[in-house]
């Protein structure tokens, strides 16, 4: 993390401090873009580590920004949702409440005004919101009120920790799936959600498409039609965690950690 100014100004120094720091972990960490993070600021930190993504795209090899690889992996997971809980294959005339209007808020809330959903956004930058709103024809509202909001479905892409039990008590929709980091602020709160018969989208794999580039990038293991691929790949894995909660009873959340510890060969 860079601790920067309220105007976000990130110096060529705090950047190189930041490589150097990254190099000192001898690759056990590679950084990529984040919140905040551009590909120009890649390029800054490369110059200190080679433990690096997200770096131009070059030779029509992948990299670069990965927040459209993530919006694209979050819409398709958010239309699974959709599928799974409201039994339609489109969000044509559905109505999305969007918490957030960054780069990944973005991207999911154009494919989403493209197939005919209604908008409702909210961020604490109310210049983005409006603009993003503008942009796709969706309504702006408070902070306050997008988690309340009665919608189909809530898509957390801000930060993470929203998702608490009074949140989830107030929530009025039958899907959560967004991009968001760390969505749950705490681990009894993917139950919560569970026992309200809100169907969540586990947050690292419906976001998975931002790392599925830059993995794909850093370890040269394909081009970009196979990152469009895995990526497409999302709606199936939500459905295999769906599938398995629905059989178990345990909810979708606690289920997909106990499949990426066997994934890991550690459960």
């Amino acid at each position: 993390m860079i601790i920067a100014d309220e105007n976000r100004t990130k110096t060529p120094e705090m950047l190189h401090c930041f490589g150097r720091a990254v190099d000192h972990l001898c690759g056990r960490y590679v950084t990529a873009e984040d919140v905040g993070m551009s590909v120009a600021d890649m390029i800054e930190i490369r110059r200190q580590t080679p433990f690096v993504a997200g770096l131009p795209v070059e030779g029509g090899d992948v990299g670069g920004d990965p927040g459209p690889h993530t919006s694209l992996g979050v819409f398709l997971g958010l239309k699974a949702a959709v599928r799974r809980a409201l039994g339609k294959d489109s969000v044509n005339g559905l109505h999305i409440a969007l918490q957030g209007a960054g780069s990944v808020a973005t991207g999911v809330a154009v494919h989403a005004a493209a197939e005919g959903a209604r908008l409702s956004i909210a961020d604490v930058d109310a210049a983005k919101a409006q603009k993003l709103a503008d942009a796709t024809g969706g309504k702006v509202v408070s902070t306050e009120e997008i988690l309340g909001i009665e919608a189909d479905v809530l898509s957390p892409c801000a930060l993470g920790a929203i998702l608490d039990e009074q949140t989830i008590a107030a929530l009025r929709v039958p899907v959560v799936a967004g991009g968001a980091n760390n969505q749950l602020a705490e681990k009894e709160d993917g139950q919560r959600l569970h026992e309200r018969g809100i169907l969540y989208a586990p947050d690292y794999v419906i976001n998975a498409g931002g790392i599925i580039n830059v993995c794909t990038e850093y370890l040269r293991d394909g081009d970009a039609s196979l990152v469009r691929k895995r990526i497409e790949g999302i709606p199936d894995r939500l459905e295999q965690i769906w599938a398995e909660s629905a059989q178990s009873g345990r909810d979708p959340a606690s289920v997909a950690d106990a499949m990426a510890q066997r994934l890991i060969g550690r459960g």
